[in-house]
């Protein structure tokens, strides 16, 4: 186990790469991101606010996360991807165009080395929003 001499957190990596500083807004996680990244986040962020422009913005799970009466999607940056979190359907859903990209149960990533597919992105946030309206139609 390795524990960040700043913040005091424990990992089982030694010098994990992790926020210390805590974050509270999509705003202060992009400022604290490599200056290289940022316009990509910003882009991503932009991206999804205009497929989900009634989701509100906050941190949860300390990523960027849109939330429209549930986390609809999240967002990181690590050192050589930036990570989209819809949820484990859309990897399914969407898989045939996924191909290229390292995916799991809920989760892509989009590698640094080459622009992200904001189309993509932007239909599965739009593919999001339409789930989380069946939901609430149904209840």
């Amino acid at each position: 186990m390795w524990r960040c001499p700043k913040c005091g957190r424990t990992f089982q990596n030694p010098d994990q790469e992790h926020d210390c500083a805590p974050i509270s807004t999509i705003d202060e996680y992009i400022a604290a991101q490599p200056e290289a990244v940022r316009p990509v986040l910003r882009q991503v962020r932009e991206t999804i606010r205009a497929a989900a422009p009634d989701a509100a913005e906050k941190i949860a799970y300390r990523m960027p996360t849109f939330w429209q009466g549930e986390n609809l999607i999240h967002f990181a940056a690590f050192r050589s991807h930036i990570g989209i979190y819809p949820g484990g359907e859309a990897t399914g859903v969407f898989a045939g165009r996924l191909t290229g990209y390292k995916t799991s149960k809920g989760a892509i990533q989009f590698p640094l080395n080459r622009a992200p597919d904001f189309a993509l992105i932007a239909d599965i946030t739009r593919w999001r929003v339409e789930q989380v309206q069946k939901k609430k139609e149904n209840r």
